[in-house]
């Protein structure tokens, strides 16, 4: 949430039980594969897990035509995830109800 609130975001959290994320994740199509700790709602997209700003921003700015973005699992070095200089490269993945998914960014 700092993260997005250094960045321009104004947050709004509420705390759910597993069961409830897990509801609210699946009937935005979010997969298990591509599920994390967190779930938000922006502009009408889903975005899941420690998505950084800028990808959010990117996605409001180009409008893509997807259901949301994901960073599945909790990579070290992702926003929030922090741990000194220590990083894990991972991707954004933009996904569709569909089921489908791609590449959204990739972070090294």
């Amino acid at each position: 949430m700092s993260h997005l609130q250094a960045n321009g975001f104004r947050v709004e959290a509420t705390n759910v039980s597993d069961a409830q994320l897990n509801a609210i994740a699946m009937q935005a199509g979010v997969t298990p594969e591509l599920s994390s700790c967190h779930t938000a709602t922006v502009a009408g997209y889903t975005v899941v897990g420690h998505v950084p700003a800028a990808d959010i921003q990117r996605m409001l700015k180009e409008k893509p035509t997807i259901t949301g973005i994901t960073v599945p699992g909790m990579p070290i070095g992702s926003p929030g995830m922090e741990q000194g200089n220590m990083r894990q490269p991972y991707a954004t993945l933009a996904f569709t109800k569909g089921g489908s998914t791609s590449v959204f960014a990739r972070h090294r």
